[in-house]
This record gives C-alpha cells, structure tokens and sequence, in this order.
C-alpha cells in the first residue's frame, strides 16, 4: 500500500481540504489550536475545497485550506516546503485580507470574526527549541488577550523528532502522519481506533487517485526539488563568488601592504646608509687632519679606522 507524501502541495490539500471527509480537518484544527468544550469545533465549511487543478493555474498559486467553523470564526492552513524567509509577513498579509474581506463597509465591524492562521513549515523560522508555538496580541502588562481577532499557529516540522510510540497527544499524531505517512506501508495501530485519521489515510491511498492527480502530485515534488536545486546552485555560486572577491581583494591587499611596507624599509635603510655614510666621512676628515701629527695606529685608535685605512690616507 503506498501512501502520498502530506508536504506534497497536491497531497495536502486532498487530504485536509475534501468537503466529504472534513473530520479531518476538524480533528486536525481541535488538537493543533487545542480547542474543548466551548470552543471545540464541531463542523466547519471548506471555503476553497480540494478540486484536481491544472499545472498552468498552479505555477503562481499558493495552495492553502480556508474553513469556517460553525461560529463565523476562518481557518487558513498552509503547507510550505521550500525555505521563504518572508513567510511570517505571509501570514500576516494572508490573514489580514482574509480579515477585511469578511465585510465590504466600515459600519458593520461588529461582524468580522477571528481568524486562525495555520503555517506547517518544512524548515525553521523562529528562535526556538519548541516544535509548534502560538502567537497572539496580548497586553504587554497584563499579557491578556484583549485583541483576540488574530492568532498565529507555526508548526515547525524540523524541530519534531518524536517517534511513533512517544506520540501521545492527537496533535502529535497528527505532525507525525504529515512527517511519516508515505513512509508507512499500512496504516499503523496506533491510528486505527480514530476515524479521522482512517479518512486521512483513505485520503492518501494512491491507489484511488486518478491519474491527473499522481500527475500533478509528481509534478509538484519535481518543481520543489527544481527550487531547492536553484537555491543550492546559487548559494554554492555565492560561496565561489565570495571566495573569489576575497582572494583578489587579499592578494590587492598584500600587494599594498608590500609597497608599503617596502617604501617603509627602503627610508629606514636610506637613513640608516645615510648615518653612516655620514660618519664614515667625518672619520676620514679627522684622520687626514692628524696625519702630521700621529702615527697610523694612533689615528686609528682615535678615528675608528682600519690601519689599512689610514695608510691609504697617507
């Protein structure tokens, strides 16, 4: 038995966004946003369900779920493989429009709803350890949520390593299915008992896709891995081009460093010659004006010259 990959663009939306099988978004939406009693929901309505697209309408749309649940509130859940840096200001811009659209004039404010944002992201973004972390408004005082209209969920899959066995909460059973369910070879036991996740493996049984669909599914992998293999190829340029710009600016650099250091010894040796050149004449003079006077050993004595030196004089 195969089953489809659920970071699959494609896959993900089959699963999540079918309007006949919505248990499982709700099952999913109740254990992600840890909703009881009250605020358990109870059905929703999927506002942009799972229809086979066609690759020309996918090649600039982001595949995300839309749901209302039975209180007005929406649910936008996205599923994000490739590295965006700008994902968080995404979701913000995503929820916001989703927030506005929800009346078309200013008086009726008292009818927007909260919304949900969902990110289920293959790679990391935040500064920490925790797998799934919530964002709200809350008073920087109080730390109340007196600004309840929006809430941030991320749910960070490189940061869960959790097995099988250890997962004990639905949620946690949910993380795993996205990270691990093309791995299995049938559905493990410790999803049987819970109807929801039955609908999601169904859901994720190649087998019933149609051929439009495992099309659109490989299609989608390729143009991931396309994108990952561009963003490798141009970080390994990066990394040459800056390798390169630091081995000529270092050698510029040497070479400078060089004529300077060069000019700097030449000065110094030009004094240093200078100096000497300068006491060797004023030796010489000295010796010529005692040539009369004293004998060559003397002179050399006194002069710091060479008797050779000073017979030469003579």
């Amino acid at each position: 038995m195969k089953f489809a990959n659920p970071t699959n663009d494609i896959a993900f939306k089959k699963i999540f966004g079918d309007e006949n099988r919505t248990r499982v978004l709700i099952s999913f939406l109740n254990s992600i946003l840890d909703f009881r009693g009250e605020r358990e929901i109870e059905s929703v309505t999927i506002a942009n369900p799972y229809q086979v697209p066609k690759i020309k309408e996918l090649k600039n749309t982001i595949l995300d779920i839309k749901a209302i649940n039975q209180n007005g509130e929406e649910f936008i859940v996205e599923m994000q493989v490739e590295k965006d840096k700008e994902f968080a200001k995404r979701s913000l811009y995503y929820t916001s429009k989703s927030y506005v659209e929800q009346i078309d004039k200013a008086e009726k404010y008292r009818d927007l709803q909260k919304v949900y944002f969902i990110g289920i992201l293959n790679f990391a973004i935040l500064d920490t350890s925790n797998y799934i972390s919530r964002h709200l408004i809350l008073d920087k005082e109080t730390h109340k949520q007196e600004i309840a209209d929006f809430e941030f969920t991320f749910i960070e899959l490189q940061k869960f390593t959790l097995q099988l066995h250890e997962c004990d909460t639905i949620a946690k059973k949910w993380i795993y299915f996205i990270q691990n369910a093309s791995s299995f070879d049938m559905i493990p036991k410790e999803y049987e008992d819970i109807e929801a996740f039955q609908d999601a493996f169904e859901s994720a049984k190649q087998y019933n896709w149609s051929k439009k669909e495992m099309e659109l599914y490989d299609w989608h992998f390729k143009q991931t891995w396309k994108q990952l293999s561009i963003m490798e190829t141009a970080r390994e340029d990066g990394l040459k081009q800056g390798l390169k710009e630091g081995l000529e600016k270092g050698i510029e650099k040497g070479i400078e460093k060089g004529i300077e250091k060069g000019i700097e010894k030449g000065i110094e040796k030009g004094i240093e010659q200078g100096l000497e050149q300068g006491k060797k004449e004023e030796q010489l003079k000295i010796a010529i004006n005692l040539l009369d006077i004293l004998d060559n050993e003397t002179i050399a004595l006194k002069t710091g010259l060479t008797a050779q030196e000073v017979e030469e004089l003579r």
